[in-house]
């Protein structure tokens, strides 16, 4: 019999189109949904790339020279090339002084301006404090709290330059004259004060046009910064009619000439232009821009690889339910690759008019995602930019919209396939058992590591099992209904018998429909239960770990000691390190959150829970003290030494004097505040604590607690995220049982006509619901629990914990969803006799 021709595969897709568009209705949802939530994280990783620090104070300077904000580490992987690998620093790295001199010996450059800046604060008790030069010492009133509680300044804090940088803006007076002496100050009209008020122990003497800040004489600002011999970064300005470009070059060529590094890690100064100059004044910028880029990326391949299942699981079945059209339209002369043509074109009309859909609605989502994040005030750096140019609104979308469809019509390729004989499917039922064991050895892997290898290693397991899940299916489905089948045949009556007779015939169908049930619950348990396991453990830690009566803030310590009362103070120092590992025989770098503290304070105040060692021994320089999950992983123990670079990325070699457990709370070193303070831009207390002779009268001390770096960041973005995949994933579980229902309508129409009741065939279905909502709750805790416990039990030495509510939300979330989609599809009607 002579084939069917092309144009009879374009009149078949184009009739099967119409035939079944309402089996291709919920294909048309799942792949809308997909593309708009892939086309808003790739509009946010796009603007994120292209994401810079704000130019601001350095505007005006074509050419601004800094330190290298960034540590490098090479080396050579097991077998292969030189790897390096490089980390954001969050403190300044200062340029030496003589690059000055250097830069105005330039040809070109009008001026070379030193710009150094400081802090200066306003304290309750009316002195001012400037942080990096350590100037007077405020103490803080009680603010009424009595002897316990919290105390705090009344002042504000204002940053401080000198006068001769303000050109670099420029900023420009509008009131008043620039300062001459000591004492004098130009004040910024953001700050709304006036000429001839009083701040900060300066008298203002001029409001220029800018952002609060005030501007002092250079003599002043050079002794506040506190860093004699160098400046945070020198503004060049260049002379009329002398380009940008040339002027970098001799720039460049000078500072090579002159062989100058930064003073901290030793690289080769910079000289930035353009964008690059706001990273030189907005120092957390690229480090966060960092840390948003990872996370999103992160993301986003958890929503692909979800995605992909997704869609697999529904394309296929739609295809899989006409399987004896394709084996009539082969019998007739069609030949396979006719019909998979013809499939082909059918899913790519539905996919490609989806994926548009989809594309248009990325848009006003990553707007509302990008809004909400800019709106909580310190989530996202202030001097961060993320741009969003206008061909990145249409190249983002259209390009997730390709891919989509591209993955759909892959599907064909595997659901077209004819079927095997029953009982066969050998290398399905080997690979889901390969990926079972897979996921159980990563979720063992997880349980030995620690820190991000843990949570690496616990989501790989998660994504392994249901995975192999999705392949066995059928087979689980199969084998939960034997146990089920006595009870429903015995006890469930007609509908019961009826049930168990559906899931024996059909089990590759109900496998589909468990697939994305267990994908929704895993998910959602290993996505929240992780970070609440987590927090809780943290928060236990820090109250545990938190023993002093007081807290203040905008003082010293030595301030503190002088109260009545008090027996011991230390102030708390907040930074970050550098922790340079290998990790497969690759280089990682690892910044971590850190706290100074003065040893001869703790007791009283900060108990660590101190396993090994002694914690006096961090009153010398040189020291530090190591949280015991790391000195594991390091093999570290007291007396042993560690390399660090500390928040400006000067290496050092520090002697462990002690290893404590509650690293979670108080992370993973602790170091002498003399120690970390000249690493700082400014290495003021964040707080006191202290203890005193006398029970509290006032509220329970704030618990010490570190943040990791971009932890709210982080928090808001995968809350979102998290509640994106968690729709997309009942989506899939809605869709995939309304296209099976919606294929069960002749099935439910003949047992209709044999004599079934409406009422039987609802407590059938009902049955179903319930067969499907018990068996994939189950199999997905069980598939969660297993890397959960291991990474619980590998951070915390616990279990697992995920809040009532939030169990409860799940399980109900589910249930609804599968009812809703095993009841959509109604059953025919007995037909008239």
């Amino acid at each position: 019999m002579k084939p069917l021709a092309d144009p009879a595969v374009r009149l078949l897709s184009a009739r099967y189109l119409r035939t079944h568009r309402k089996a291709w209705t919920a294909v048309f949802a799942a792949v809308a949904v997909t593309s708009a939530l892939l086309g808003a994280l790739a509009l946010a990783l796009g603007s994120t790339a292209l994401g810079h620090a704000r130019v601001e104070r350095y505007a005006a300077a074509p050419v601004v020279v800094a330190g290298a904000q960034e540590v490098r580490w090479t080396t050579k992987p097991w077998g292969g090339e030189p790897t390096t690998e490089t980390a954001g620093l969050t403190e300044r790295v200062r340029v030496p002084g003589e690059a000055v001199e250097v830069l105005r010996t330039v040809p070109g450059v009008r001026a070379a301006v030193p710009d150094h800046t400081f802090v200066v604060r306003e304290t309750g008790a009316g002195e001012a404090t400037a942080g990096a030069a350590g100037a007077r010492d405020a103490v803080v009133r009680d603010e009424g709290k009595g002897a316990g509680g919290v105390t705090s300044g009344a002042g504000r804090s204002y940053p401080g330059r000198s006068w001769e940088a303000a050109r670099l803006a420029p900023y420009g007076l509008v009131a008043g004259r620039a300062p001459q002496r000591a004492g004098e100050a130009v004040m910024g009209s953001g700050a709304g004060i006036r000429v001839g008020d009083s701040v900060a122990g300066f008298r203002i003497v001029g409001v220029a046009d800018g952002p609060a800040a005030l501007y002092v004489t250079a003599a002043e600002a050079r002794q506040r910064a506190g860093h004699l011999g160098a400046v945070d970064a020198v503004g060049v300005l260049a002379e009329p009619g002398v380009p940008v470009d040339t002027l970098h070059a001799r720039v460049r060529a000078a500072l090579d000439r002159a062989g100058l590094e930064d003073t901290a890690s030793g690289q080769p100064l910079r000289a930035l232009t353009g964008d690059g100059r706001g990273g030189a004044e907005h120092l957390a910028a690229a480090p966060a821009r960092g840390e948003l880029l990872q996370l999103l990326a992160a993301v986003s391949g958890t929503v692909v690889l979800i995605a992909v299942l997704v869609l697999a699981s529904l394309v296929a079945q739609a295809l899989q339910q006409r399987a004896a059209e394709r084996d009539l339209l082969l019998a007739v002369g069609a030949t396979p690759r006719q019909v998979r043509s013809a499939a082909g074109r059918e899913v790519t009309r539905v996919a490609g008019l989806a994926a548009l859909l989809g594309a248009v609605t990325a848009v006003p989502v990553f707007l509302a995602m990008w809004s909400a994040l800019r709106a909580r005030t310190g989530v996202v750096p202030g001097g961060l930019e993320l741009p969003v140019p206008p061909w990145l609104f249409a190249a983002a979308p259209a390009l997730v919209a390709l891919v989509v469809v591209a993955v759909t019509r892959l599907v064909v390729l595997f659901a077209t396939r004819r079927p095997g004989r029953p009982g066969k499917g050998r290398a399905r039922r080997v690979s889901g058992i390969l990926l079972l064991l897979a996921g159980v050895a990563s979720a063992g892997t997880a349980s030995a590591q620690g820190g991000e290898a843990a949570a690496a290693a616990a989501g790989a397991a998660t994504v392994t099992l249901v995975s192999g899940c999705a392949l066995l299916g059928p087979w689980i489905a199969r084998a939960v209904m034997k146990v089920l089948e006595p009870p429903f045949r015995r006890f469930g009556g007609a509908p019961g018998r009826l049930t168990a007779a559906g899931a024996s015939a059909h089990s590759r169908r109900l496998g589909a429909a468990l697939v994305p049930v267990v994908l929704v619950t895993a998910f959602a348990l290993v996505q929240l239960s992780a970070g609440t396991t987590m927090e809780r453990a943290a928060t236990a830690q820090a109250r545990a770990a938190t023993t002093a009566d007081l807290a203040f803030s905008g003082t010293t310590a030595e301030s503190v000691r002088k109260l009545p009362g008090v027996e011991a103070a230390t102030d708390v120092l907040r930074s970050t390190v550098v922790l340079a590992r290998t990790e497969a025989g690759s280089p990682r770098f690892d910044r971590l959150p850190v706290l100074g503290v003065d040893a001869e304070g703790l007791a009283g105040t900060l108990d660590p829970g101190v396993v090994s060692g002694d914690l006096a021994g961090l009153a010398g320089r040189g020291t530090v003290a190591v949280g015991a999950t790391m000195a594991d992983s390091l093999d570290a123990r007291a007396g042993s030494t560690v390399e660090l670079r500390l928040g400006d990325g000067v290496a050092k070699r520090l002697r462990v004097v002690a290893v404590y457990e509650r690293s979670l709370a108080l992370g993973e070193f602790l170091l002498p505040k003399a120690e970390l303070a000249p690493h700082m831009s400014d290495p003021y207390p964040a707080r006191v604590l202290a203890s005193t002779d006398r029970s509290p009268a006032g509220g329970p001390v704030v618990p010490e607690q570190v943040t990791p770096p971009g932890a709210e960041l982080n928090g808001i973005v995968s809350a979102a995220i998290v509640a994106a995949i968690g729709g997309l994933t009942l989506l899939s579980v809605l869709s995939t049982l309304t296209l099976i229902g919606a294929g069960r309508r002749g099935e439910l129409r003949l047992l209709g006509q044999v004599g079934a009741s409406a009422g039987q065939l609802r407590r059938m279905l009902g049955l179903e619901a319930g067969f499907l909502t018990a068996t994939g709750l189950l199999i997905g805790v069980v598939v969660a629990a297993l890397p959960l416990t291991a990474f619980a039990w590998s951070l915390t030495g616990g279990l697992p914990y995920l809040p009532p509510a939030q169990l409860g939300l799940i399980a109900g979330s589910v249930a609804v969803t599968v009812v809703a989609g095993v009841f959509l599809p109604r059953p025919a009607r007995r037909p008239k006799s």
